[in-house]
C-alpha cells in the first residue's frame, strides 16, 4: 500500500468523525490529490466499514488460496528440467504462480 492512499484512508476517517457525507469528502480529497485520488464508490465501502465500528484503516490480508511452495520446490528436486508448465498441470496453479518461486 503507497503512502498517498494511507494518507487519504486516514482523511477519510478524519471527514467521517466529523460527521462529513461521501460527497463532501470525495471534493475534499480530490481537491488535495487530484481529481482521481478517490471515487465516491471507495468512500461508501470505507464509510460502511467505519459505520461497523472497524476504524483499522490498513489493508486486510489478502484471502487467496496459499500455494504450495514445498510441494514445487519438491517437483523441481525430483527433476531439475521439469517446466513450469507440467508443474502447474499437476497441481492446477497458474503457471505464472510457479515462477518466481
Amino acid at each position: 500500500m503507497n503512502e498517498s492512499a494511507v494518507e487519504i484512508r486516514y482523511m477519510l476517517k478524519f471527514h467521517y468523525k466529523k460527521g462529513k457525507n461521501t460527497t463532501q469528502s470525495v471534493k475534499k480529497i480530490c481537491e488535495i490529490y487530484g481529481p482521481n485520488a478517490v471515487s465516491e464508490r471507495i468512500l461508501q465501502n470505507w464509510f460502511k466499514c467505519f459505520q461497523s465500528g472497524n476504524f483499522d484503516v490498513k489493508d486486510e490480508p489478502c484471502s487467496s488460496r496459499p500455494v504450495k511452495v514445498d510441494v514445487i520446490l519438491e517437483k523441481v528436486e525430483q527433476d531439475r528440467h521439469i517446466s513450469s508448465y507440467a508443474i502447474a498441470e499437476d497441481l492446477s496453479i497458474d503457471r505464472k504462480t510457479i515462477w518466481p518461486i
